[in-house]
């Protein structure tokens, strides 16, 4: 197939497109590269897609409309990820604006390129922190998600709710996908074991909020990219047995779904930390903080959903993931040891 993704330059997206490359599909990368973390880390990705046959890439930002139309009038892909974001929970309290540019804006690209170009299914990145004040767990798509407790969240729930609109009116299949703290080799480096281990390997103190009594179903990157690739081939379809009068969120008259992708397994920080040291062979200086605005103290995921849609749930444990990313981590950077 010839498949659209969004944000191929960024963590998940690389891997998506490289996953698609490897088993045949021809893959038409956008991003714009921007700053919001190392961009050198972003080339090199890029660099690493480039030596794969049938990559082509486009430099350009989502919320670009014309250069959108552009890209999917010359390339009329069948498929299309959007993996395109600003993301950052905190950075939504800094920077609000450039999460309805990229997110909401941005989308509405993508979903007009999609129901003008014969899309034939568009798969799109939520988040489990659209969740927000939900405290019942497993966090299940059946669930109400109606009390975000971050802009950013705001527009992962704008997102679900805009692609719905042209699952129904247009008839375009959408998919929505809510990943849970995804972690692995290629990371971002905002992220937090990203952040732990270069401060370890660094001799200083990690910043460990909520005084670590923090939970979170931590997902190894290539169990994200195995439930995206399974999604994307399985196109949604409207659900017969839906009704109005109790309305089921996850699910529609229309041709759209929600799935979570979380390793259904959810580990506390501490914990996480611990098997970090252990990769690294070093002890971490921690400084214990209260937790963040916008952030919630736990998360898990109930991955029934996509488990009987495409017959996979995630499976690799925390201390195989980190030890891989440990080992990413020292031959990207050069550290011996």
């Amino acid at each position: 197939m010839k498949v659209l993704v969004t944000g191929a330059a960024g963590f998940i997206g690389y891997h998506v497109a490289q996953r698609l490359l490897a088993r045949g599909d021809d893959v038409v990368g956008v991003d714009n590269v921007n700053d919001y973390y190392d961009p050198k880390l972003k080339e090199a990705r890029l660099a690493r897609l480039r030596g794969a046959s049938g990559f082509r890439f486009e430099r350009l930002d989502i919320a670009d409309a014309e250069g959108m139309r552009r890209v999917f009038s010359d390339t009329k892909p069948q498929r299309v990820v959007n993996l395109a974001a600003q993301a950052g929970v905190r950075y939504s309290l800094v920077n609000p604006q450039a999460y309805i540019d990229a997110n909401v804006q941005g989308f509405l690209n993508i979903l007009e390129g999609s129901r003008h170009n014969g899309v034939e299914h568009l798969v799109f990145a939520s988040s489990s922190s659209v969740y927000g004040a939900n405290t019942a767990q497993p966090f299940s798509e059946h669930h109400n998600v109606d009390h975000p407790v971050s802009l950013y969240a705001a527009t992962k729930k704008a997102n679900e709710l805009m692609a719905h609109t042209y699952a129904a009116l247009f008839k375009l299949p959408c998919t929505g996908l809510r990943f849970f703290t995804v972690y692995g080799p290629w990371g971002r480096p905002d992220m937090a074991l990203f952040r732990f281990t270069r401060g370890i390997l660094n001799d200083e103190p990690i910043e460990v909020y909520n005084y670590g009594r923090m939970v979170r179903d931590f997902t190894y990157i290539d169990d994200i990219v195995e439930g995206v690739v399974r999604v994307v081939d399985a196109v949604a379809a409207p659900d017969p047995a839906w009704s109005g009068d109790a309305p089921d969120p996850a699910r529609s008259f229309a041709p759209y779904r929600l799935f979570n992708i979380g390793n259904n397994q959810p580990v506390p920080l501490l914990d996480f930390i611990a098997a970090l040291e252990d990769a690294l062979g070093r002890k971490a200086k921690m400084e214990l903080l209260p937790i963040q605005p916008g952030d919630v103290p736990s998360t898990m995921a109930d991955v029934s959903e996509m488990e009987s849609a495409v017959a996979f749930r995630p499976n690799t444990s925390i201390r195989d993931g980190i030890g891989r990313f440990v080992n990413w981590y020292k031959e990207y950077y050069g550290i011996d040891g």
